[in-house]
This record gives C-alpha cells, structure tokens and sequence, in this order.
C-alpha cells in the first residue's frame, strides 16, 4: 500500500471509529458489533505503530492512556466557572424568582415573559473542555473556578468526550470554544471500585463525586482509563465566533456537534412548570445510574442573563435546587443479626441515628460475613451511610482515618440467635445459615413474605400483627391465617404502651381492621397461581421462576410429580432451584401447608386467562412513572398474564411504554428511539 493510501485509510478507519464512539459513549445507540468496532480500532492501531507519522492529536488511539504524570499544571480558565446559589426548599426557589424578576422589571423587561431551562445537577467533578480549531486542546478541573489543573491526558481516556467536533461538510469550526461539564461514575462502576479497593485492603470512596475527582487526579492517565467514567456537558463558556440568543441555543449546539447533553433538560416558558420539574428530579432521583444533589434552573435568554449579571462568584440567572444528601458518616456502634425466611443470617449495622437524604437513619443492611471483611468494617467504626437507590440503607465502608484502635473485627455467630441451633455456611455460598426449619425466626418471616404486596398482597396483616399473632400461638404457619376467626381477633391485645403518667395502656385490635384484614385474606383466595407458588417461599424461586414453572406444570400436582431433571429443563430455572423446588416439596410439613391451603380455597392450577398464548404473547412492556389505578406489580402481573415480558430498561426490543405520571429517563429513551408510548387507559384498553 503507497503512502497515501495508507494515509486515507487511516483517516477513513479515524472517521469510523469516531462515529461509532459517538453512537456508542453519547447517543447509546450502537451500529457495530463490539468485534467489529474492535477490528477497525486494531487495524488504525497497527497503520498508526508502522507510521508514527500518521498519529494525530484526535486519533481515537490516544485515549489509551499516556505516560506519568510528575504533576498537573495549573491553568487559567478563558472565563471564570462560577458557583451557584442556593435555593434548599420552594419557598427559597421562588424567592430567587422574585430577585430577578425585581430585577428584570427594574431594567424594563417582563418578568412574566421569562423562559427557565430545568437541568439535573451531577454530584460529579466540573471540567472546562477547550477545544481549538474544532479539536480537544486541553481539558482542566474547575479548581478555585479561575485557575484549575490540567488533565488533558486522564479526560482524553474519557470515551464520551469528542476528540474532536463533530462538524457538517463544509462547516468551519470555531476557533476556540470552551465546554462545561461534569464528569461522574455510574452507580454500578462506583460500587464495582469500591469492592476491588476493598479487597485490596485499600480505603474504599466515601461517593461517586470523590471516586471521579479521584479517577480525573490520577497522576498515571494508565489509571484513570480503567475507570469508566462518563460526562454530561450543560453549557458553553468561552468562544470565537459562535453567538447564541439563549442557553438552550447553546445545548442544542453542543448535541449537534458530538457533546453529550442530558436527554431530560428542559425548556419552560413560565415558573410553575419549574418548580414541578426541580420536584421530578428529586422524584426519579432514586432511578438513575448517577448521583445528584439537586436541580439547575437557568434563565434561557442570553441577554436577560447578561442583564442580571453576577454578584460575588454566583451568576444571579441561575440557582442550584438542592436535595437532602444520600450519604452521611455516623458511629457504628454494633452489628446484630437477623433470621431470614430461608436461615440467612443477615447482618446489619446499629448507628447513632443520622439523617440522610431527609430521612433518620440508625440501622443499615451489611449483606454477608465476606462484605463485611472485604470491606474492613469493624464495631465501633466511623462509616459512610448511603441510602441505596434513596430507599435501603446500606454501609459503603469504614472512615479508616478516625480510627482509634478499640475497634474490634466482626465474626459471625456459632448459633441461630433465634433458636439456638449451630449455624452453618455451606460450600460454595457467602451466607451463614441456621439449618433448623422449625426455627421460630424462619416461620415467622416465611409468613411476613406470604402475606407481602408482592405476593398474597394480604392487605391489614402487617409485620408487627404477624410477629404478634405468632407469639401469642394463634398462627404457627401461613395457612393458619385462613382458620382464623373474627371473634378471635377483635379486642385482642397486641402490644402496650406507657402514657404520660407512666399508665401501661394497652393497643388492641379493633372490629374495623378485624373486618379489613378477612377481606383482604378472601380477596387473596382469587391470586394466580404462580403468585401462591412465590408466596410459598421456595429458595431461589422469585416472582419470575414461579411464573416460569406455573406456565410449564399449569398445576402444583403436576410440579409435585416432576423430577429434578424435568423441573431443571424449564427454560430458566436450571438445576439449583430445580434441587430448591425438590427440597420444599419433600418436607412433609410444606406438603401438609399446601393441602390447608388448597382446603382454604387458594389456586394451585393455572387459569385460563394465565395460559402461554395470550393477546401481549411476544409483546415487551416497560414500565415508567406512577400508574393511578394500578400498583406497578399489578400491571406487570395483568401484561404476565397475557403472555407479555416486562422489561426494565428500553431497548430495540420493546413494544410498548406505558407512561404513568412523572415518568423518568426511560421516556427520553422511548422518544429517542421511536417506541410507542401509551398511557395507563391506553393499556388498561389495549388488554380488554
């Protein structure tokens, strides 16, 4: 091959390559195989190692990673990157809306006229990207916001950061222009870390911010590659030659030339609209694959904003709308167990109490023995609380710097705190277990996941009414529940307390919850089979096994009589849980369950309306926002029914998305990618 062939294949393998990373890392809209892609980045790779001339600054090659830094250059941002105010509440929001709007009236405009964009704010590291003659000249931290470090090498390694402008044919790139954006790690890469520095015996991040600032500030570029870290870039500083009227001019011209924008980013014409979308973002905050703190409302026009100005290092257009934090650093004081359905000891931590992301939290779940020692937490440890998804608490990892000594290692218990029995860990697995299935904790939590919304959906019968109806020897099992009596039950003496005179008066069961929980026990009578076989508690059988065996066996006899190799052949069930299954329905007293519950009128065989071949047979369902007039498991269990998938993310596969109020990403997704979006009565019709 001459000279300029090779050289214009190189650039052709460059054009590619860059291409397919935009579709890939900004649009997640792949073209190629992963093999393919890799086959044209090989080849560029070796063209570029036989050629050293062709290597340039933009070749998709140098985000491997360069040498070692000794260390980062300081370097003066072309215009300062400010802060932002702070709006903690509505009332403080719609304060700042009055500022301006004194303001823009006081300076002859309409303040009703105000446009507002709505943007979510990454709990990340700010970086200004400048780009010089349409390619990436240096990238740098925001520092003290007019000088920052130069980490051009580690944000090349970055994928979803354009090497260079994506322009039209024939379109000249302005000469200079600086990007803003915030550079974050997904959630799942975030814990994935976490556990390798764990195991390694290193100190674990205390958040996802700390992780990519840490990620960015690595010295050896080599290091910051193997960390997938991301970025949303939300406004344009600095340029030569571009004049946009508004902020959301600009953002669209970022989209247009390769920058990745939050596909959630919103225009509005009036202040209501803001405040309800600062409230979405909070609501779908617990969905998303990033953290944030908060909402980013900006004032759109350009020249309102010039006109408002700044005051100290906050521009008065925009404020940030700041949400309670998901991660706070408490004392833990002890580490206690409790007895789960199947045996599982279950670790858990007791803390002073501490707020996190608005709520007080003083217990927190510890998974198992192995979590606990990969991540070095002792009793008596300062450690870092995070409210899962902001629902479960959960302990990321101890502060080891606050570290005094007097901590102690955890081990867990020789026997079942519950019955006395000697715990035992089998090969193979990470749980501890109590092996006794007459173990009081075990009964008692099988009946709490059998009455439960995701299973018999036994609406007045609580946990607190389980534990109490089990200690006073009324209920030994869950088919109990269904030979209760209402005379029984009303005036029954659950629990006391003490009043203000140190009186003990004691709480008893009204006529009222009495009559609600018996309705809902005969309503529970009519719950499809594959709902009952999950509401046993088999190990290992989910809501979805059971669905998939209640489809293959139609009835309990039928699964009673199949052997192990004919239950492990169902599609998706395998040997483990086809030995599960086996397991249960070999203990006489699960069998005698069963009977007392088939006397008490539960299916145990599948409905018509359940057989494989339904109306949504092939069809694939995703789920997003609140429904009004159905829980999200009813729905999943009506489309399930019909023979339809219900998916948790959308893809090329999906049919449908059903969009309930304040639906999340997903509703971007559905729009970017052309897939039908119907409403609840849409469906609610669709099914008949």
């Amino acid at each position: 091959m001459v000279a300029t062939d090779i050289n214009k294949r190189a650039e052709e393998l460059r054009r590619r390559i860059n291409h397919h990373n935009y579709l890939y890392y900004v649009m997640d809209q792949p073209e190629i195989s992963d093999a393919e892609y890799d086959r044209l980045f090989t080849e560029l790779k070796r063209l570029e190692d036989e050629h050293p001339g062709l290597m340039t600054p933009d070749s998709p090659t140098r985000r491997v990673g360069a040498e070692p830094l000794a260390a980062f250059v300081q370097v003066r941002h072309p215009q300062p990157m400010f802060s932002l105010a702070n709006a903690r509440n509505e009332q403080e929001l719609e304060d700042w809306r009055r500022r301006i709007g004194k303001l823009l009236g006081d300076a002859g405009f309409d303040p009703a006229q105000t446009a507002y964009v709505t943007e979510p704010k990454i709990d990340g590291l700010a970086i200004s990207l400048v780009y010089e003659e349409g390619r990436l000249a240096r990238g740098a931290t925001r520092g003290n916001g007019e000088i920052g470090e130069d980490v051009t090498a580690n944000l090349r390694t970055i994928r979803s950061i354009p090497l260079a402008l994506r322009l039209k044919r024939g379109e000249a790139p302005p000469a200079v222009v600086e990007v803003r954006g915030e550079v974050y790690l997904p959630l799942a890469a975030f814990a994935k870390l976490n556990e390798r520095r764990a195991a390694a015996g290193k100190s674990t991040f205390a958040n996802p911010r700390n992780a990519a600032a840490g990620s960015v500030r690595q010295l050896d570029p080599q290091l910051a590659a193997r960390r997938p870290l991301n970025i949303w870039c939300y406004q344009v500083g600095y340029n030569e030659g571009l004049d946009f009227a508004s902020h959301w001019e600009a953002l669209k011209w970022l989209k247009e030339h390769g920058l990745r924008v939050n596909p959630l980013v919103k225009r509005h014409s009036n202040f209501a609209k803001v405040v309800e979308e600062c409230n979405a973002w909070e609501a779908r905050r617990a969905g998303l694959d990033y953290d944030i703190d908060g909402a980013v409302v900006k004032v759109d026009s350009t020249e309102l904003q010039r006109v408002l100005g700044i005051v100290g290092r906050d521009p008065r257009w925009a404020v940030a709308y700041k949400f309670a934090p998901s991660t706070a650093i408490t004392h833990l004081l002890k580490i206690n167990v409790n007895v789960g359905r199947t045996g599982a000891l279950n670790p858990y931590a007791v803390m002073e109490p501490v707020m996190v992301g608005g709520v007080t939290i003083s217990q927190a779940t510890l998974h198992n023995e192995d979590d606990i020692h990969r991540k070095d937490i002792r009793e008596g440890d300062w450690v870092v609380v995070q409210r899962a998804g902001d629902v479960i608490p959960q302990v990321v990892g101890p502060v080891v710097q606050k570290r005094t000594g007097r901590e102690t290692p955890y081990k867990m218990p020789e026997s079942c705190p519950s019955c006395g029995s000697r715990t035992v860990r089998p090969e193979g697995e990470v749980v501890v277990r109590c092996p006794n299935k007459s173990c009081p904790s075990q009964i008692v939590e099988s009946i709490k996941h059998f009455v439960s919304r995701g299973a018999m959906d036994i609406d007045g019968v609580g946990e607190k009414l389980v534990e109490s109806l089990f200690k006073l020897g009324l209920i030994k099992n869950m088919a109990d529940l269904y030979f209760l009596k209402p005379e029984d039950l009303v005036g029954l003496e659950l629990s006391s307390s003490l009043n203000k005179q140190g009186k003990k008066v004691p709480h008893r069961l009204q006529r009222r919850s009495v009559d609600k929980m018996f309705a809902a026990l005969a309503a529970s009578r009519d719950r499809p089979f594959s709902r009952v076989l999950f509401a046993l508690g088999i190990r290992h059988v989910g809501s979805i096994n059971a669905r998939l065996l209640a489809g293959r066996f139609h009835d309990v006899d039928a699964l009673m009589a199949a052997s192990r190799d004919e239950i492990a052949s169902v599609e998706g069930i395998g040997p483990i849980i086809a030995e599960a299954v086996r397991e249960y329905l070999e203990e006489p007293h699960n069998l005698e369950t069963i009977r007392r519950l088939r006397s008490a009128g539960l299916r145990f065989r599948l409905a018509g309306g359940e057989a494989a071949g339904g109306k949504l047979a092939g069809k694939t369902f995703v789920l997003t926002g609140s429904l009004e007039s159905l829980t999200r498991s009813e729905a999943r269990e009506k489309i399930e029914a019909l023979g339809g998938k219900v998916s948790g993310s959308v893809g090329k596969g999906t049919d449908y998305v059903i969009a309930g109020e304040k639906p999340g990403s997903k509703l971007s997704k559905a729009q970017e990618l052309g897939k039908e979006i119907i409403s609840e009565n849409e469906f609610l019709k669709l099914i008949g």
